[in-house]
């Protein structure tokens, strides 16, 4: 596996990201061409609204199904980083700290964890600029 970086990190599943919602813009788009030509044919019409209807579905569906997966990703980092700053510090995370900011701490190593979220607490770094402080990576293979 290729070793993780800034550069690197972030993570995309072609057939998901590119494949699956190309194929649904697709639909949607020859759908609407579909429902366009049954004007005037009622029988067709309602085939034609209910094939939109269920493109449309299908694309709320994708957006869905990556927003739930990635909410309960962000809680589960949430709860690993805030045990992970205990064990290093004896103290619990930050309040001030948003779930962006923990999720850009997840990168840094050991060594540099607990000052950086110092820092990112005190000068409220973006979670871009917590990762570009970093200078041991370490990398989150298990993301999806």
């Amino acid at each position: 596996m290729v070793e993780q970086k800034y550069a690197n990190h972030r993570r995309y599943v072609p057939m998901f990201h590119f494949f699956l919602f190309g194929l649904i813009l697709l639909t949607i788009a020859c759908s609407c061409v579909n429902l366009v030509k049954s004007i005037g044919d009622p029988p067709r019409m309602w085939g034609a609204v209910l094939f939109l209807s269920l493109s449309i579905i299908g694309l709320f569906l994708f957006f869905f199904c990556r927003t739930f997966a990635l909410k309960a990703q962000d809680r589960a980092i949430r709860a690993e980083e805030t045990l992970r700053h205990f064990v290093l510090t004896g103290k619990l995370l930050d309040s001030t700290l948003t779930i962006r900011q923990i999720i850009g701490l997840r990168f840094a190593s050991d060594d540099e964890f607990a000052s950086l979220a110092h820092r990112a607490a005190i000068e409220n770094l973006s979670e871009d600029a917590i990762k570009k402080a970093i200078k041991n990576w370490r990398g989150d293979y298990y993301r999806a």
